[in-house]
């Protein structure tokens, strides 16, 4: 029965899905066009055929979705998402990341996450059940975050590599943006209009909570914090539009890096600084996200309160907090700083069209670091305080930086980039 239905049918294969499942089943009922474009036919996993095919009971045939060809193969989980990726050329980013072991396992560590998250009894989920909806509710949480990428790679051929770049930076910064304010607004956090409109369009950080908390007592800003954002934009300027030109024609790498630090300075250590204490002055808590780094000693200060805390912010709740529940403290910092990884791939490699893995590696690095200072030897050896511990933050974080912006990032991405700006 089996072969007669690969034969009159003609599929690529069968993508089946847990048909007692409402969260499944919605999912399924929009992605069926995308996937019958690919003659990839969707399926229950309950269909007598596909069970004797599969040869599973019920707990371990409902655990996930899963992908059958028609020779037999048959892939399961995040597996079986890869493998339907390959099937379209817009997901290529998508293949390229989970080449990586590190990548592939936070993609099947991810997959198992959600589906045990859907609020099932007996490994079933009810169509009932009210919970389930909770769960597609958090699904429409994270669709932006999802979805909002995919235009900016429709324009990857389009426009200047640089241009692409702050569009694939844009369409992330906005999904994250959409979930940390979705999720404050759960718990009564946005009752301001103006104040979700601020920060959704005005304030780069990412603790909505804190910010639209209309309770909240801020920092008030000093004169000095002024002075000190007014210089630090203007160091970045002058590293940009003066330095950089200097020093390109003696070499065009170094003053890239220059130029792109300047740009850093000018946004995350100036504007960013001056909106903090704008809003800091309007009653929101809105604290810079960043902290003095070179104040850090240790990896764990460095990473957690004082860079670009936007990030680590929501690195943690939505990466870290989750994970340590299920893998334990340490393998959940190693697959947080691959989900980093990730990301930073997607604005820096995707955009230079090389330089792959570089930027995963680079904070698998910065994990490992993490892990060797709390050790027992480490601790003993100074590190995690004091001056041994600043000395080995700048090493662990300074040393390998050419990884995560690569020679094809900067001759791709920011030279091309300064040059257009006038900077070169």
């Amino acid at each position: 029965m089996n072969t007669e239905i690969t034969d009159e049918v003609k599929v690529n294969g069968w993508v089946l899905y847990d048909a007692d499942c409402r969260f499944c089943t919605r999912l399924a009922g929009r992605f069926r066009p995308l996937l019958v474009r690919r003659h990839l036919e969707l399926l229950p996993l309950q269909t007598p055929w596909v069970r004797a095919r599969l040869g599973l009971t019920d707990p371990r045939l409902l655990a996930e979705m899963r992908l059958l060809l028609p020779d037999g193969t048959h892939f399961g989980g995040a597996d079986a998402l890869i493998e339907i990726s390959r099937r379209y050329r817009w997901t290529w980013p998508l293949r390229q990341m989970a080449r990586l072991p590190a990548m592939k396992d936070l993609l099947r560590g991810g997959y198992r996450w959600i589906a045990r998250r859907r609020n099932c009894t007996d490994h079933v989920c009810r169509v009932g059940n009210p919970a389930v909806g909770d769960s597609g509710r958090r699904f429409l949480d994270f669709l932006p975050l999802l979805i909002l990428p995919l235009p900016a790679l429709w324009f990857r051929n389009a426009v200047a590599a640089w241009v692409f770049m702050w569009l694939m930076a844009l369409a992330l910064f906005t999904g994250c943006k959409w979930l940390t304010w979705r999720r404050a607004a759960k718990q009564g956090g946005a009752l301001s209009l103006p104040r979700a409109f601020g920060y959704l369009l005005a304030w780069p950080g990412m603790n909505a909570a804190a910010f639209l908390n209309r309770a909240g007592v801020p920092e008030k800003p000093r004169g000095s914090e002024w002075v000190a954002a007014a210089a630090k934009t203007g160091l970045g300027t002058g590293l940009l539009w003066g330095i950089a030109r200097t020093v390109l024609p003696v070499h065009p790498v170094l003053a890239g890096w220059i130029g792109m630090t300047g740009v850093v300075f000018i946004l995350h250590f100036g504007l960013f600084h001056v909106l903090s204490l704008v809003w800091r002055r309007a009653g929101a808590v809105a604290m810079p996200i960043m902290q003095n780094p070179l104040g850090a000693c240790s990896l764990a200060e460095f990473w957690g309160r004082r860079w670009n805390t936007a990030f680590n912010e929501l690195a943690f709740r939505l990466a870290f907090r989750p994970l340590c529940r299920e893998t334990g403290p340490a393998m959940a910092m190693v697959l947080a700083f691959g989900l980093s990884g990730f990301v930073h791939e997607l604005v820096i490699s995707l955009p230079a069209r090389g330089g792959y893995g570089l930027p995963t590696a680079y904070f698998l690095v910065q994990g490992l670091g993490l892990t060797a200072e709390r050790t027992a030897l480490g601790r003993s050896i100074g590190l995690g305080r004091g001056p041994r511990g600043w000395c080995f933050t700048v090493l662990v974080t300074a040393g390998p930086a050419f990884w995560l912006f690569h020679p094809w990032f900067i001759k791709s991405v920011i030279l091309p980039m300064l040059w257009a700006i006038g900077a070169t």
